[in-house]
């Protein structure tokens, strides 16, 4: 499994969850068949920018931070293009991008967080994106920057 995709199941996992440590959230993630460290959940938990919030007395939680983007978003998002995306198509204002199987909801997410004016929305599959981008005439500059992305 991709860090971009153990990345997207820790939030799956604190979103339907009550985690409360390091040790708890690995345990998850082995019960989802990923063998990981503590090293690296810690890791993840900084990259992901997770907070601790209040879950009943004395007790408190990861969460995702509310509203905020992730804290190095594009850099993220270079590495997810580098490592996730096979194929970048277009047509009139539409954009698909193609990613190996699991990652395409990472991509779409960075994506949104950067909140590219030109880019009015994402929907993602599993292995697929598919990117709105208004006006018609921005397609150009927006594969561009997917292809800059792409080669690092």
């Amino acid at each position: 499994m991709t860090k971009a995709r153990r990345q997207q199941l820790i939030l799956e996992i604190i979103a339907s969850t009550p985690v409360t440590t390091q040790e708890q959230l690995a345990r998850e993630l082995h019960k989802h068949g990923l063998k990981v460290t503590q090293a690296t959940v810690s890791r993840d938990i900084k990259e992901l920018g997770l907070v601790k919030v209040p879950a009943g007395e004395n007790l408190y939680r990861y969460a995702a931070p509310p509203g905020q983007p992730l804290v190095n978003t594009y850099g993220r998002l270079q590495r997810l293009f580098e490592d996730s995306v096979v194929k970048v198509d277009d047509s009139e204002n539409l954009i698909l991008i193609r990613t190996m199987p699991g990652t395409a909801h990472a991509v779409a997410s960075c994506l949104d967080n950067l909140a590219w004016p030109e880019i009015i929305g994402t929907v993602a599959g599993d292995d697929t994106i598919l990117v709105i981008v208004k006006p018609k005439e921005a397609v150009a500059t927006v594969l561009k920057r997917f292809e800059e992305l792409r080669e690092g």
